[in-house]
Formats: C-alpha cells, structure tokens, sequence
C-alpha cells in the first residue's frame, strides 16, 4: 500500500506538518518578546509593581514557547537535505546564505540575551536587562524578517541567474535578492498577524481571569492593554493584507483566481464570491453567493476591470482550488472578527464597562487561539498557492524532491506526528497549565540557573546563594 503512495505528497506532507507545528511557537514569541519590552519599560518608567508582576508572569511562558519554537524549527532545515535535496542543491546558493543569515544576526542575538532576559535582574541591574529584552525582542523581529524573505524569494525570486548546472545563483548585488518584490509586503503582514495573535492570547488570559475576579489588577491591566493593540493593530493587519493582495495579483495571478473562486475570467468585471463550492473537476463553482463586480473593486479599484480566471492559466500550473478557496476566508473571516472584537472592546471602553462586560470576556476567550488559526490559514494560502512551484516559474514541486521511496517518507512522517504531538502536545499544556493561574503580587522570578560550571552538585560548603561559613564552638 506505502509503495503506491506518491512520496512527493507524502514529502509535502511531512514539510506542512512540522512548519505549522513550528510556526505556532514564533507567531506567539516574536510578539510576546516585545510585550515584555513594554511591560519592563512600563515598569522601570512608572515604578508600578503591578508591571513587573506581569513581566515576570509572562516571561515564564515565553520561555517555554521560544524553546518549542527553536526545537520544532531545527527540525525543518534537516528536511531539506532529506527530503527537498534538489531543491537544496538549486536554489541553496540563494537561500542558503540567507537562512545563514538569520543565525548569524537573529538566532545568536536571541540566545545570547535570552539568558539575562530569563534570570540575570538581579545580577546586571534593571537598565541592563531592559536592554537584554530590547535585544531578545529585535531578534525575533530580525528572525521573521530573513525566513519570510527567504520565503518571498520563492515566490517572487529575482536577481539571480542559472549557472551551468542548474543552479539559481545571484546576478551580482545581493539587493535585488533581499529585497524581491513581495517580501516588504509579506514582512509587515507576517509581524502585524504575530502582534495580534499575541494580543489575543494576553486578552484571553486576562479575560479568563477576570471571569473569576472582577476586581484583579494583574487581570484588568492585561485585558485593557490586550483590547487597546487588537482595536488598533485589526484594521492595519486588513490594510497590509490587501496590499499583499494587490502584491500577488501582480506576481501570482493564478494564485489569486483560485483564492477568488474564480474558474472563469471575467472581462467587464469579476463578482466577490462569498461562499460557494468549487468543483474543479468541472471547472465551476456551485451554490455561489455573489457581491456583483465587487471583486474587481477591491483588486482593481474599478468595478468594470477585468480579472483573469483559472481558465487563463495551463491546466498543469493551476494551483489546489478548494485548499486555497477555503484556507483564504478562513483567514479573512476571523481577521474581521478580530476587527469586531476590537471595536466591541472600544464600545465597552468607552461606556465604562470593559472590565464588567461579561459578555465580551467570554468572546475574547473565544477568539484566544483565533490568531493561529488564522495565521497557520494565511500560510496555507500562501504556500498551496505557490504550487506547482518550489521557485516561482522556474523550478517545478516534483522537481524538486529527493529521490526517496514512499516507505520511508511515510516512516518518518508517521514518527514526526507520533513525537510532535506527544512532546508539543505536553508542552502547550504546560503553558496553558501557566496561564490558569492568575499572576500574583510580588511575582516571583523563574527559578536561578546553578552558577557553578562544573558538577551536578554543590561544592562542599556551597549552595546557589554563594559559600556558606560555618562557626564552630
């Protein structure tokens, strides 16, 4: 049975399970990283004790989640020399240096601060840790930038020339490469949808326990500092993905008419189908529900402009219709329901009734883990979208992957989906098991590393507070 399987598919499957499980973990620390900033800064300019409770509260959890996110993310580079070989050998002169990049600049940045951020405040002092969380947070931030550049360049490479033996090369400056044509659009759109996932589960949190206790301060100040960034950061994320949009109508076109659902072109101006089932087999869509020419506004900014359906495009070079069709409402549907949670939040806010309105704790608890869905929703779209391609245009999926049989991908599938879920699946519980417990005052610190380099005890005479002395008689 394994050996009739395609291990193209089977490779597909094993790189979209372990990237979605990864991503999960930097969609929550890249924004979480910058929560504490706030929080810390908030606390060293205030003197409020209620801040550093927080900080320390949420350090915990970050540190949890950075952890998975690193082990998860190793696990993937590995897959493209054992899985995606090819592609490695064509395309690693371009993105290999830039996934060089991102250790050299983010990870080690990251892991050099992390352990000051996590226990040194009372060693280097509150103006050097400050500066300890800056750099944890610019890590993160520098981290996305260069894997989604990566990412960006495969949808829209350039700069680059094929060498003698297939190889996709730079053409001279590196600029080109950096900056291809859709990475400041993807760049923006990945950072905002991390912010906002992590507003939403700070708002979770705080609205969970202020369910329990009306009157907790810890709970309140998360809650209304959660609110504040998803009523502002909704309507910018809407923005920024439609100037994605625009983006990819451009460079993806096809990618754009299966996300519309649209199997036909349309030359006087294409409708906004709403919902629908797509029948690819017979090139139509069923049961639609249609916005007239709205499709073409929003595109093109003209109801009359005319917009390129799948039948445009060879049959071979259309990407998954239903996969896209769905994935993209999915992500635009709670997108708006953030957006509504946000405004709901600044009605509450302003008739004085943010922290009794049960109502709206109850939705933000709801929408906690909306941010993932949404964003793993924005990445299926993304990638699925790209297919048949690796390389946009110039370097086909089924190309692309080594030569393996069927049975030993789905081993190795099968073992990642056995380990992921077992220790991820621990690990999301541990924060969560974090999160129910309501921050205290006069939070405590994580627990202080050992300051021994040596040994897995302590020195006669010595434990973690320094050297003991003893008195005798």
């Amino acid at each position: 049975m394994l050996q009739s399987l395609d291990p193209v598919v089977l490779a597909r499957a094993q790189f979209a399970f372990t990237v979605s499980f990864h991503f999960i973990f930097p969609a929550f620390s890249i924004g979480l990283a910058s929560y504490l900033l706030v929080l810390e800064s908030l606390w060293l300019r205030t003197g409020k004790q209620l801040y550093l409770d927080l900080f320390r509260y949420w350090v915990k959890i970050f540190a949890v989640a950075f952890g998975m996110g690193v082990v998860s993310g190793i696990v993937m580079s590995y897959q493209f020399g054992t899985n995606w070989s090819v592609f490695s050998a064509k395309a690693g002169p371009v993105i290999g240096p830039i996934m060089a990049y991102e250790v050299l600049t983010a990870f080690f940045l990251e892991a050099g601060f992390l352990g000051v951020m996590l226990f040194g405040m009372k060693k280097v002092g509150p103006r050097l840790h400050l500066l300890a969380t800056a750099m944890v947070a610019l890590g993160t931030l520098i981290s996305a930038t260069w894997i989604v550049d990566a990412n960006s360049w495969m949808h829209t490479p350039a700069g680059f020339a094929i060498n003698a033996q297939g190889q996709f090369v730079p053409a001279g400056s590196w600029w080109p490469i950096i900056f291809n044509p859709s990475f400041p659009y993807r760049v923006v759109h990945t950072v905002i949808g991390a912010y906002l996932t992590t507003s939403l589960v700070v708002g979770a949190v705080g609205a969970w326990h202020l369910l329990r206790d009306a009157g907790d301060a810890h709970a309140r100040k998360m809650f209304s500092m959660a609110m504040w960034m998803a009523a502002l950061v909704a309507p910018v994320q809407i923005f920024a993905g439609d100037t994605q949009g625009l983006n990819t109508l451009q460079y993806e076109p096809a990618k754009i008419a299966a996300m519309e659902g649209h199997f036909d072109s349309h030359p006087h101006g294409a409708p906004l189908v709403l919902f629908g089932i797509p029948d690819p087999a017979r090139h139509r869509m069923d049961h639609a529900i249609e916005v007239p020419k709205l499709s073409s506004l929003i595109l093109k900014h003209d109801l009359n402009a005319p917009l390129a359906g799948l039948d445009a495009f060879p049959a071979n070079r259309v990407p998954p219709v239903s996969i896209l069709f769905w994935s993209f409402r999915l992500m635009v549907g709670l997108g708006f329901a953030m957006l509504d949670l946000g405004l709901w939040s600044l009605w509450a806010r302003w008739r004085g009734t943010l922290f009794e309105n049960r109502w709206l704790q109850r939705a933000a608890i709801l929408m906690g883990p909306s941010g993932f869905v949404a964003v793993l929703a924005g990445w299926v779209t993304t990638e699925v979208g790209r297919q048949p391609w690796t390389v946009y245009g110039h370097l086909l999926t089924a190309q692309s992957h080594s030569p393996l049989a069927a049975p030993a991908v789905a081993a190795s599938l099968t073992a990642f989906v056995l380990v992921y879920f077992a220790a991820f699946g621990a690990g999301t519980w541990y924060i969560l098991r974090l999160m129910a417990r309501s921050p205290d005052a006069g939070e405590p610190e994580p627990a202080h590393m050992p300051v021994r380099a040596a040994g897995i005890t302590p020195a006669p005479g010595v434990d973690a507070d320094g050297p003991k002395v003893e008195v005798h008689a």
